[in-house]
C-alpha cells in the first residue's frame, strides 16, 4: 500500500482525546487493590485442568495450583502477580508496598512452585495447559524478577525457575511444530504469546530461543498483506489480531523494513477501524467485559507501534493519539464492572500505562 493511502482523518475518533493518564502513586494504589484481593480468592475458578480418572475429581484449584490458584484462572493469576512484583519494582515506596510483599512471599514459596512445575509432568495431557497465553504471562513474570536487583526478588526467581525451566522446554519443543499460527483475538493468539517469549529471550540472553523466535515470526506473518483489520473485533476479543502481528514486527524488522512492511500490512478501511473505540454493551459479561481489555491492548500495541516508525510516518502521532484515547476509556471502566473484569484487566491496564 502507498504511504499517501495511510494519511486519513481520525477527527471522528479524536475529538473528545484527554491528556495521556499516568501511573500515578494514587492510581498504582487502586489497581493494586484487584490482584491484593483476589490472588488468595479461590472460588469462582475456571479450571483448565483435565481430569483423567475418579481420584483427580476432588482435586481443587488450590490441590493443582497452590501459588496461582485465584483469580478465577491460572493465568490471570500469573499476570496478576507479575502487576504487584511490577509496582513493586518501580514504585517501593506505595503505601500497600508490604502488603504487596507478603502476597509473594506466600506465592513465591519453594515448596508451591515446584508442585507447579511437577504438574507438567504429574498429571496426564497438561502440554497444552496454557498454551500459549499462560506461558508468555510466565516468562513475562520471570522477566521482571531477573531484570530486578534486590534480594527478594533475587529468591523469588530462583523458587519460581522449575516452573520457568518447564514452560520454556515445553515452548522450545511446541514452536518448531507449530505450523500455524492462531489469529482469533482471545488467549490462544501466537503473536502475543511471541511478543513476551521475545523479551524474555532478550532479557535473559537466550539467543537460540531468540532467534527460532524471529525466524517463525517472519515465516507466519512477513508476507502478510492488506490484513482484513476492518473485521475486528469479535465479541468477546480483548486483543486486536492486526496490531498484536505489528507490535511483533516492529520488535524484529529494521526500521526501514518496518515501514514498508506496515505500509503494506493495512489498508484505510483497516486502520480506520481498528482506531474506534470498542463498544461494550455489559460490563457484567464475563466475555463482553473482555472488550474493555481490548482498549488496554490496542493501547500498547500502538504505543510501542509509534514508538518504532519515524518522525515523517503519518501514523506516528495518530497512533500516540489514539492510544491515548482507548486508556481514557478503559480505565473509568475498569471499575464498573464485577469479578469478571476485576480479576485481570488491572494488569492490563498497568502494562499499557508503563509501555
Amino acid at each position: 500500500m502507498k504511504k499517501s493511502l495511510l494519511v486519513f482523518s481520525l477527527l471522528p475518533y479524536l475529538f473528545f482525546a484527554q491528556e495521556t493518564p499516568k501511573l500515578t502513586d494514587e492510581m498504582a494504589i487502586k489497581l493494586s487493590e484487584k490482584p491484593l484481593h483476589c490472588i488468595n480468592q479461590e472460588y469462582p475458578n475456571k479450571t483448565a485442568h483435565i481430569i483423567n480418572n475418579e481420584n483427580e475429581v476432588t482435586l481443587s484449584p488450590k490441590d493443582l495450583h497452590p501459588s496461582f490458584y485465584g483469580c478465577f484462572d491460572w493465568h490471570s493469576s500469573v499476570h496478576g502477580h507479575w502487576m504487584l512484583v511490577r509496582l513493586l519494582k518501580t514504585k517501593p515506596n506505595l503505601s500497600v508496598a508490604k502488603d504487596i510483599e507478603n502476597i509473594l512471599d506466600n506465592s513465591f514459596k519453594k515448596e508451591n512452585l515446584q508442585i507447579e512445575a511437577d504438574y507438567f509432568t504429574k498429571y496426564q495431557l497438561t502440554t497444552t495447559f496454557e498454551r500459549t497465553y499462560g506461558w508468555a504471562w510466565l516468562l513475562k513474570l520471570d522477566e521482571e524478577l531477573t531484570t530486578w536487583n534486590h534480594p527478594k526478588a533475587k529468591i523469588w526467581h530462583q523458587n519460581l525457575k522449575p516452573l520457568t525451566d518447564k514452560i520454556l522446554a515445553s515452548w522450545k519443543t511446541f514452536l518448531p511444530k507449530q505450523t500455524y499460527p492462531n489469529r482469533t483475538g482471545v488467549h490462544p493468539n501466537t503473536a502475543f504469546a511471541m511478543v513476551f517469549a521475545l523479551d524474555w529471550a532478550r532479557a535473559t540472553g537466550d539467543k537460540a530461543f531468540e532467534n527460532e523466535l524471529i525466524e517463525k515470526a517472519k515465516y507466519f506473518y512477513l508476507n502478510n498483506i492488506k490484513t482484513p483489520a476492518y473485521l475486528e473485533p469479535d465479541g468477546s476479543d480483548f486483543f486486536s489480531p492486526s496490531l498484536e502481528i505489528a507490535d511483533l514486527m516492529r520488535r524484529i524488522l529494521p526500521q526501514k523494513e518496518f515501514v514498508n512492511w506496515l505500509d503494506n500490512f493495512y489498508e484505510k478501511r483497516s486502520l480506520e477501524n481498528i482506531s474506534k473505540i470498542p463498544v461494550v454493551s455489559d460490563l457484567s459479561d464475563y466475555q463482553t467485559v473482555h472488550l474493555v481489555g481490548l482498549s488496554f491492548t490496542k493501547a500498547w500495541c500502538m504505543k510501542g507501534i509509534a514508538k518504532s516508525l519515524p518522525e515523517n510516518h503519518p501514523l506516528k502521532k495518530e497512533f500516540q493519539k489514539i492510544a491515548t484515547i482507548f486508556l481514557n476509556n478503559g480505565l473509568p471502566l475498569l471499575f464498573q464492572g464485577n469479578y469478571g473484569g476485576d480479576h485481570w484487566l488491572a494488569s492490563f491496564a498497568v502494562y499499557a500505562l508503563e509501555e
